[in-house]
């Protein structure tokens, strides 16, 4: 039988231990990541987020188009950091909301 150095097996448990340290306070986080990665119904928090605001206009209107929506009219950031315009989605007229996360809300 072959024998593994003690170090070696220590050197991987450290790995798995940090690894699960990471994801387990990844998933545990009272912080969302920056800017939502998934589709319109996963969100990082609960929408619209206040906060300072890293889209351009052209950024938050490319970014509703991705998701469906036209015609899109109004786009304003308020004094929070979130976008308000309105839009047509699935032929119906609707106001959304876009926060610095990227989540998108309807209203």
């Amino acid at each position: 039988m072959r024998k593994i150095p003690v170090a070696v097996m220590l050197a991987g448990a450290l790995v798995s231990i940090t690894a699960f340290a990471q994801d387990t306070q990844r998933n545990n986080s009272p912080n969302p990541p920056a800017v939502s990665t998934g589709d319109e119904n996963s969100k990082t928090s609960a929408a619209p987020v206040a906060g300072k605001n890293s889209f351009t206009e052209t950024q938050a209107r490319n970014r509703l188009d991705a998701r469906g929506y036209e015609d899109i009219k109004g786009l304003n950031k308020d004094d929070q950091g979130i976008w308000h315009g309105s839009a047509m989605k699935d032929g119906k007229s609707v106001n959304v909301t876009l926060d610095y996360q990227g989540n998108i809300a309807e209203q």
